[in-house]
């Protein structure tokens, strides 16, 4: 592009920044010069743009692509794929731990929501209002989220659950055995649903997933003929890629069945990987660099803090829920619970009946929420690596008081609005060393954000904010560089998914871009909406430092102010390297 005296004109120049360019290369001060959606130059760029960023002092990175999202409703009643978008991410991709909306029969709309709103914490009347319904196969989903304009790219993979119960139908959902003649037919609607554009198939072998009523996923019991027949269907295709959650109770053989589908197919495969009980997650990684060695295409997917819960006044879950005397007033407006819990003579009643609760409490998921000694107050900004020091009946004990009344006056702080955060995975330890250990792992890319999902319970589609902040600037040992941090949020997720057109700021590649001013980079403690369909309710994580987002070279944030832009757009399938990469 030239100006009236035909002076060459880029359309976006970014100047003067700290480029982490994604590759893991050492950071350098360049321009960024970027034309029609596609980055042109990176290093001295001397025409003018119509636009440009001061970048000085600021960090310049490619967009975050994010591979374990669950945007598959949000996506067809909104463009705005927040809050991860509020992240730095500006390519998600949706249909993970075997759930999801296609193939489905007009007569399984209510099961595939009720295994949705079990398994990823979505409400199911939000569901029953948001979506349309408006396909059936899975490339006619695909062509619903191709008419959509969206903040960031979206990608979506095919899950086990549905297809099983699209083709088995009850006996899908009871968990049966799949016939040679339901293999055949489920691989043909994967390969299908493949050629058409989704990036691959996903799985869940985990007891962790249940339906809303709970019973256990389609998938859990599926056997290896089933699986690795649809990725050898997968296979045929030439592209797509296999995910899959599992519990890795017996971590020997779950690990051989995933190398099994990879040997089999000829597709990289990526699992779920996190610290459960003790050190078990270090054979998984000894067992994942063998295959690499081996040269099978395979990672885990790790998170760069713990896997934990919220607890809340607004949320699914907190310490009082079990407790009779909480139950009376459990399904009064916030405002009007406040005003309960504050009254003395309430209040009295109620810490009376918290331990005789939480003794009587008959489940383990009960008792877990009553775990004070686990239990922290969430700040703000969060500390997602609390000392156990500091955990709810540590200081309760330490200040002579009860545990209970600390944790309700933590969640009566800011109007009833303040949380408890419960770590469970990756903080086997006290501590996010095992985090620290599985990121640094050669095999691993960053996963599990779970954006779009568990919208009451679990806020981490702030994990690309974590990943730069705790371990790249603020831990008190054990930091990573971070040129890696980006590298495995970048061009590592990408790769990993099959898009070589984007994670990496080189000429030629896609422009979507991070302008961050990494001092001043923080997520904020997540606060609670009711913007989904019929007012549900969800979690959202703001952050602050993010000076711009830039999709497909179009500026999307601002500062954390969103501009008009909607230059996302489904990606189908594998996205190519332009001729200069190739």
């Amino acid at each position: 592009m030239t100006d009236a005296a035909g002076t060459p004109v880029h359309d976006l120049v970014i100047r003067g920044g700290t480029v982490i360019d994604g590759t893991g290369a050492p950071r350098r001060t360049a321009d960024v010069a970027i034309d029609g959606g596609t980055i042109t130059a990176v290093g001295q760029v001397d025409a003018p743009g119509t636009e440009e960023l001061d970048a000085g002092g600021l960090l310049v990175t490619p967009g975050f692509v994010d591979i374990h999202a669950h945007y598959d409703g949000q996506a067809t009643w909104s463009g705005r794929l927040d809050p991860s978008s509020w992240h730095g991410v500006t390519t998600l991709v949706a249909g993970n731990c075997g759930v999801g909306f296609a193939p489905v029969h007009p007569g399984d709309h209510d099961t595939l929501i009720s295994l949705m709103e079990g398994v990823e914490d979505i409400p199911g009347v939000a569901l029953q209002e948001g979506l349309a319904w408006d396909w059936q196969t899975f490339p006619e989903f695909l062509d619903v989220l191709g008419r959509g304009r969206f903040d960031a790219d979206l990608g979506v993979q095919v899950p086990h659950g549905p297809l099983r119960l699209h083709v088995m139908g009850q006996r899908g959902a009871d968990r049966e055995p799949a016939t040679p003649a339901d293999i055949a037919a489920m691989a043909e609607i994967a390969a299908e649903a493949v050629a058409a554009g989704a990036i691959g198939f996903t799985t869940s072998r985990t007891l962790n997933h249940r339906t809303s009523k709970g019973q256990p996923v389609p998938s859990l019991t599926a056997e290896a003929d089933e699986l690795v027949g649809i990725a050898k269907a997968i296979g045929a295709t030439g592209r797509g890629v296999l995910q899959v959650v599992s519990d890795f109770g017996d971590p020997d053989a779950e690990f051989a069945l995933c190398r099994q589908m990879v040997e089999e197919s000829g597709r990289p495969l990526s699992f779920s990987l996190v610290q459960s009980q003790g050190d078990g997650y270090r054979h998984l990684l000894d067992l994942l660099a063998q295959a690499n060695a081996d040269g099978l295409p395979m990672t885990a997917q790790v998170a760069p803090r713990a896997v934990g819960l919220l607890l809340g006044l607004e949320c699914t879950l907190n310490p009082f829920m079990a407790n009779p005397v909480y139950v009376e007033i459990a399904e009064l407006p916030l405002e009007e619970r406040v005003a309960e819990l504050r009254d003395p003579r309430f209040r009295a009643r109620l810490l009376a009946a918290a331990e005789r609760s939480q003794a009587d409490s008959p489940t383990p998921g009960a008792r877990l929420i009553t775990a004070l000694g686990r239990m922290y107050a969430l700040g703000d900004p969060p500390d997602y690596e609390p000392d156990p020091s500091t955990s709810v009946a540590a200081r309760a004990s330490a200040e002579g008081g009860d545990g209970f009344a600390l944790a309700l006056d933590v969640m009566l702080a800011d109007d009833g609005r303040g949380f408890l955060y419960l770590p469970l995975l990756n903080y086997g330890d006290g501590n996010l060393d095992a985090a620290g250990e599985m990121l640094a792992h050669p095999n691993t890319v960053v996963g599990l954000a779970d954006g779009g999902a568990h919208v009451g319970t679990i806020c981490d589609a702030s994990f690309p904010t974590t990943l730069l902040t705790h371990w790249g600037r603020d831990r008190s040992h054990g930091q990573l560089n971070l040129e890696l941090l980006v590298h495995r949020q970048t061009q590592a997720t990408a790769r990993a998914v099959g898009f070589a057109d984007r994670g990496v700021l080189a000429p030629g590649l896609r422009a979507d871009v991070n302008v961050i001013d990494h001092q001043r980079l923080t997520a904020r403690r997540p606060t609670i909406r009711h913007d989904l369909p019929a007012g549900g309710r969800r979690l959202v994580q703001a952050a602050e430092g993010y000076v711009a987002t830039v999709v497909a070279g179009q500026v999307t944030y601002r500062s954390g102010v969103a501009s008009d832009a909607l230059p996302g757009r489904l990606v189908r399938g594998p996205q190519p390297a332009p001729e200069v990469h190739r």
